[in-house]
């Protein structure tokens, strides 16, 4: 497959190892709303955050939106869009590779972008993602008028899309549009209530499906030259039995098939979104305006509605959506009426003065954008993030300061390439593809001595069995331990099948 090469594309396309794995530090003061709900704000360097979500959500959001800086050689107020070629793939190239590995398998990412970059962008994700898994180039109808001061003014963005498997991505259909809906009637008082007929001929010619057919009125029909009937006729027949098929209201015309509307199941998107459909520019300046004032409002936001047909499309209530180009707050917001978790990332001050303020509105039920389209009427919460200081030192060793949790997660990550789902109250972590993890660390067994709770003895390797025959109770494979010492020989752990690996030193930071 051919490749894009640039002048730092070696150092760019291992930049994601030199990252730091952070800790996310909730401030209380800018959370809002309901604790219990699991959406996040975290304001920061996205390529940092998205290394520290990593033990935490590898591969289970199934939807990524951004719409990062489009490299069109202007500057916007809340941030420089004006970046060398060069550096705006060295920005792209890391990000896009640890979003894929936050991505779900049944999962699919989309990304707006203009002319200025999209054939370059499309070239790097088919190498981070396999231009098998290319879905399709949208194009979005973003103006509603041609700009005067150009020959030839751009009317659309780009929104790229790739899968993170494509034979297992499942898209959603879309509801019958209004305008669809009008087409469905019921002229014969049809029990089955509303429908819609379509024609009953095929292409070609296939001498089983090239009978004559007698209507009702007495008319008699052969397929029109060229064609065939659109079945065999024993399936005629049936369709005819079940009152599926249309002669007219004089019995005589030409036979029509039935589409019920209480059948319909939706339809699909194609890859053409008017601004009539998704939205426009002015639209989405409006919507901004009107949660901050113009004065105050975001350069360069997206309509509601786009956000609204994206989800639509990807994911269904409860799933994981992320945005690491939040920008002012659009995806977190159409997320949070639309009944999905989500993780925002935006690293400028408008994290504070845009996206949480507006975010603070929808929960309280603000009836802009898609809300009343949706029947939005407030509620829910999120928790605002800041990046802390980094859980491994510059040996990359773990920091001594680390609680429970975070270390489990990571370790759990760096064995299993997965992220932990644990509450941090038991030294046990898990089980992954035959194998038993366990922790001793910090206390988890209420003993900071140096031969208690985080020491591996007798007594503590059999809090961990027994923990392990609560969950899997016929489990007898091996087990991996990370603790201070270890008071049981090598012989003893060859025998019990343990694997044993000193804190802080064995701790690594994945690479």
């Amino acid at each position: 497959m051919p490749i894009l090469h640039w002048l730092t594309r070696e150092e760019d396309t291992r930049a994601t190892r030199r990252v730091p794995y952070r800790l996310l530090q909730e401030e209380p003061s800018l959370s809002y709303g309901d604790p219990d709900f699991p959406n996040m704000l975290i304001q920061g360097d996205n390529l940092e955050a998205l290394k520290a979500l990593l033990p935490f959500y590898a591969g289970q959001v199934k939807c990524i939106y951004i719409d990062p800086p489009y490299n069109t050689r202007s500057a916007f107020q809340h941030y420089d869009d004006n970046l060398e070629h060069t550096q705006w793939l060295a920005m792209m190239w890391p990000r896009l590779e640890l979003l894929r590995d936050l991505l779900a398998e049944d999962g699919s990412i989309w990304v707006s972008i203009d002319d200025n970059e999209a054939h370059y962008l499309k070239v790097i994700m088919d190498e981070v993602f396999g231009r098998k898994n290319f879905v399709a180039n949208v194009v979005w109808q973003k103006r509603t008028s041609p700009e005067a001061r150009l020959q030839l003014g751009a009317a659309h963005d780009h929104v790229l899309v790739f899968a993170k498997v494509s034979r297992l991505v499942a898209l959603n259909k879309l509801p019958v549009p209004e305008e669809q809906l009008s087409n469905y009637k019921n002229p014969d008082n049809d029990p089955k209530g509303l429908w819609a007929s379509t024609d009953f001929t095929a292409q070609g010619w296939r001498p089983n499906q090239m009978y004559k057919i007698y209507t009702p009125g007495g008319a008699i029909y052969e397929p029109p030259e060229g064609r065939c009937w659109g079945t065999i006729e024993p399936e005629f027949r049936r369709l005819s039995s079940e009152g599926r098929m249309w002669f007219g209201r004089d019995g005589k015309a030409r036979p029509r098939v039935k589409t019920y509307l209480s059948e319909v199941e939706g339809v699909s998107a194609w890859t053409w979104w008017t601004n009539k459909e998704v939205g426009h520019n002015q639209e989405s300046k409006k919507e901004i305006n009107a949660l901050f004032g113009a004065s105050n409002a975001f350069g360069t936001p997206k309509p509601e509605r786009i956000l609204h047909r994206i989800l639509e499309i990807a994911t269904n209530p409860g799933d994981l959506v992320l945005d690491s180009f939040l920008g002012s707050g659009t995806t977190a917001a159409v997320a949070h009426k639309m009944g999905r978790r989500y993780i925002g990332i935006e690293m400028g001050d408008h994290a504070v003065t845009h996206c949480a303020p507006r975010l603070n509105k929808v929960i309280e039920g603000e009836q802009g954008g898609i809300s009343q389209s949706v029947g939005w009427k407030g509620g829910g919460g999120f928790r605002f993030y800041r990046l802390g200081p980094p859980v491994f030192d510059e040996d990359g060793h773990v920091r001594g300061d680390i609680r429970f949790p975070t270390l489990a997660a990571h370790v759990w990550f760096s064995e299993t390439n997965a992220p932990w789902k644990g509450k941090g109250r038991s030294p046990f972590l898990g089980l992954h593809e035959g194998r038993a993890y366990a922790l001793l660390y910090n206390g988890i067994l209420g003993d900071r001595r140096p031969d208690g709770g985080n020491v591996l003895t007798r007594a503590t390797l059999d809090i961990i069995r027994d923990a392990v025959a609560r969950k899997a109770p016929s489990f007898a494979g091996p087990l991996t331990i990370y603790g201070e010492q270890s008071r049981l020989g090598p012989t003893t752990l060859a025998r019990e099948d343990i694997t044993f690996k000193q804190t802080p030193y064995d701790v690594k930071a994945r690479r």
